[in-house]
């Protein structure tokens, strides 16, 4: 049986990353926003943001690749929503395949979508002066992390992309996302806010992730925010896979 999911789930994803490279696009204009905002906060907001001695790219940059995750996870919402309109499912359905390889397919394919967009901000960044003494088994560690936190927020994306009645409800989902970061210490200095804003910002799951990656990228010690960092990650990437599997069971059933 696993054997049947796995070459199953590896020829659907063959199918979806092919009508990816097929729209190079998608993953460029997953790219472009978040690099945009990284312009704008570095060249044009930063030098009126106290952030630390440490340059402001350097401070900026774990929200910068939360929120280029955010932007791409709404293209598998997308995707999603069209293959369901078009009848697809339903083929698939009278065919002998495991029936969890096709939403599999789809979670590998944001997988690897969003990890080129995540190198190509990388690069961007570096360009504008990032700079890391982070060894290998840090950027794992931050390479591991952004993973987890890739499939929490795609296996959420897959509930609107099997309920959404339009494309705008499935894709539109993800626009709170990209926002989340904008209330935690992405940008700033979570001391900075007041009070409401501060409790807020202080325990959502952004402000630990960034604050797990941006020590990593900074090496210092790395404390409790990375365990909460990955206790958010897993909670999340639980419930909406539990939640999206029993929604795609009652669509297919």
């Amino acid at each position: 049986m696993t054997k049947h999911f796995l070459s199953d789930t590896a020829v659907l994803l063959g199918r979806s990353l092919t009508h990816v490279t097929r729209s190079v696009d998608t993953i460029i204009t997953t790219a472009i926003t978040p690099i945009a905002m990284m312009l704008l906060f570095v060249y044009v907001l930063g030098g009126a943001i106290n952030a630390g001695p440490d340059s402001y790219v350097n401070y900026l940059l774990p929200g910068i690749l939360l929120i280029t995750i955010a932007s791409g996870i709404a293209y598998t919402a997308f995707r999603l929503f069209l293959d369901m309109k078009s009848g697809i499912f339903e083929r698939f359905q009278s065919m002998p395949i495991a029936r969890s390889s096709v939403l599999w397919a789809h979670v590998l394919t944001s997988l690897v979508a969003n990890l080129i967009s995540l190198v190509v901000v990388v690069v961007v960044a570096l360009l504008m002066g990032f700079r890391s003494a982070a060894g290998v088994l840090a950027w794992l560690a931050v390479a591991g992390i952004l993973i987890l936190f890739t499939l929490a927020l795609t296996w959420l994306a897959v509930i609107p992309g099997l309920t959404a009645k339009s494309v705008d409800g499935a894709s539109g989902f993800s626009y709170p996302l990209i926002f989340l970061p904008f209330v935690s210490s992405a940008f700033v200095p979570t001391d900075t806010m007041p009070g409401p804003v501060r409790a807020f910002a202080e325990h959502q799951p952004v402000t630990a992730i960034v604050n797990a990656i941006r020590d990593l990228f900074t090496r210092q010690p790395v404390d409790s925010d990375i365990w909460i960092a990955l206790a958010w990650c897993v909670g999340i990437l639980i419930v909406t896979y539990i939640s999206a599997m029993a929604i795609y069971r009652r669509k297919i059933s």
